[in-house]
């Protein structure tokens, strides 16, 4: 299936369908699931990855962007979609016609919903986003109430949900986790019996592995459904499966001298007389430039330090006295044998988050879909 690319992302359904139904069976009775598959599923492919959290057991997906849910329905999906942001006006109608139900917490938006809405003849459910001190996005506390009083005003709109997002919810010894919490909770108080019926959510992956009270009536999963976990003091509440591996194939070795430099700007200079491979990778497929001379990649099981500088395309391996044949596997991300290189170790070499390592790997590397049985 693969012997004609020369790089790819493997993406296993099965390991994902497994995380849902993990992180499921932690929450709370009667706590519903959504999957956060936003960002073409964190680089893990849009429409295959809610297929699979959908059979996982997910109740709703979440997006980012109008046209992230309007792929998913015009794929046939037909769960409810959580917008995690407010659309710009030109996309409300979309929005709208898709059958979406927005996040809000501004009355430019909330009015543009009810008159997209009302011209539809639909009522579009919504879910209004609470600031607990994030400050990205959301209605201030003090401003909650007299928020709802104008959605109640609208006819074209129905409130179905209350959400919060936490900010340092992987910290787990950070204390404005239970502040942002306690804040909303005294939300909903003041709400009374308006908050009845109200879809009430506030915690992400790290929420929802380290707070089981504030699981309410819905969880939002994002990393979690990856195989990631949101740091690594979290590992132990969750067993994860990576759904994503990257790899590659040599592409050319060549035996080189001692003294030889190699790859743009000459800075990998080789110690002793050995054999130099090219591997068909490189920063436009996602993979960091800051990783020349210090990433790992796997073949025949064992690591080798990447040399010299990353290019747009391509990079090289120093491999000593062994001589690799052209169209041997190499494990840029993922498993090889015994040996691993997971998302959170390349995140820890270049100083950043494993989302970002996932969610960089760039749409020319084609995904393949792979569905394992588990163990």
């Amino acid at each position: 299936m693969t012997d004609e690319l020369a790089l790819w992302a493997e993406i296993d359904l099965g390991a994902i369908k497994r995380n849902v139904q993990r992180v499921k069976a932690m929450l709370q009775p009667g706590t519903a699931l959504l999957n956060v598959v936003k960002a073409n599923a964190y680089g893990h492919g849009e429409v295959e990855t809610a297929r699979a959290v959908i059979e996982g057991g997910a109740d709703w997906l979440g997006v980012a962007r109008v046209e992230e849910g309007a792929a998913l329905r015009n794929a046939g999906i037909d769960k409810p979609i959580l917008l995690l942001a407010e659309p710009p006006a030109g996309a409300v109608e979309a929005a709208v016609a898709h059958g979406l139900t927005p996040s809000i917490y501004t009355e430019a938006t909330l009015h543009a919903f009810d008159s997209a809405s009302r011209a539809a003849e639909k009522t579009t459910n919504v879910h209004l986003k609470v600031d607990t001190g994030m400050h990205r996005y959301g209605v201030p506390a003090r401003s909650v109430n007299a928020f709802i009083d104008l959605i109640d005003s609208l006819e074209g709109l129905n409130l179905k949900g209350l959400w919060t997002h936490f900010a340092v919810a992987e910290e787990v010894a950070n204390s404005f986790t239970q502040q942002q919490h306690k804040l909303f909770a005294e939300v909903v108080d003041s709400l009374g019996e308006r908050a009845n019926g109200l879809i009430r959510h506030i915690c992400n992956s790290a929420g929802t592995l380290t707070l089981p009270e504030g699981h309410y009536d819905m969880v939002r999963a994002g990393i979690v459904t990856y195989g990631i976990h949101p740091s690594p003091a979290l590992a132990p509440l969750v067993k994860l499966e990576p759904a994503m591996s990257l790899r590659s194939r040599v592409g050319l070795t060549k035996w080189l001298e001692a003294g030889e430099a190699i790859s743009y700007g000459q800075r990998y200079t080789m110690e002793q007389d050995g054999f130099v491979s090219t591997v068909p990778c490189g920063y436009a497929d996602g993979l960091r430039r800051s990783l020349t001379n210090s990433g790992e990649v796997l073949i025949r099981g064992k690591r080798y330090r990447i040399s010299g500088t990353i290019t747009m395309d391509h990079f090289l391996v120093d491999t000593g006295q062994e001589e690799l044949e052209v169209g041997e596997e190499v494990v840029i991300l993922g498993c090889q044998g015994d040996e691993c290189i997971s998302a959170q170790e390349m995140a820890d070499r270049i100083g950043t988050i494993p989302y970002e390592v996932v969610c960089g790997i760039s749409s020319r590397v084609t995904r393949v879909y792979v569905d394992s049985p588990g163990y």
